[in-house]
């Protein structure tokens, strides 16, 4: 997977920003994106070009996914993981652990174990044969962190003004 990062247009970073939560729940989600990201930001698209820019925000590798998040343990099975990579080998690592549908919130630390991220997928199975997997695939071991404790905090994070 190909990786670009800049330069980002206006509704790039308007949909990157604004959307992180909140998609609008109705049968047209992304008209209805369209049409607020004219009237708050004066940006002036429509559906297939808010649908377009996140296929490509996601082909860039800037996005994984969209999609709901649901409290733990009510749907599916999750857990935080993280791996220490090599400095030399982070970009090669991460690629390899982003470019599995399971992940998501893969981020780097300042740590011994620096890239984090969360697997979710249906069955706590299926969330260990995710582990295996990216072992197998990065050479590295993977430090599995289920959850023990809910708490909630926002994953929302202000990108631009």
């Amino acid at each position: 997977m190909s990786q670009t990062y800049l330069p980002l247009t206006a509704l790039e970073k308007a949909v990157l920003n604004d959307y992180q939560q909140g998609l609008p729940l109705s049968p047209t989600p992304y008209a209805d994106i369209a049409a607020q990201l004219y009237q708050d930001r004066n940006i002036k698209t429509s559906e297939q070009e808010v649908i377009d820019c996140i296929s490509d925000l996601q082909k860039r590798g800037m996005i994984s996914r969209v999609g709901a998040v649901f409290k733990p343990r009510k749907v599916g099975a999750s857990t935080l993981a993280a791996v220490a990579a090599p400095q030399e080998r982070i970009e090669e690592v991460a690629s390899i652990i982003s470019a599995f549908k399971e992940v998501n919130h893969n981020y780097l630390r300042e740590h011994q174990f620096n890239l984090w991220f969360v697997i979710t997928a249906q069955t706590e199975q299926q969330v260990q044969q995710v582990i295996k997997r990216i072992e197998e695939q990065t050479g590295l071991a993977v430090l599995n962190l289920p959850m023990e404790e809910d708490f909630h905090i926002n994953l929302g994070f202000p990108l631009w003004c």
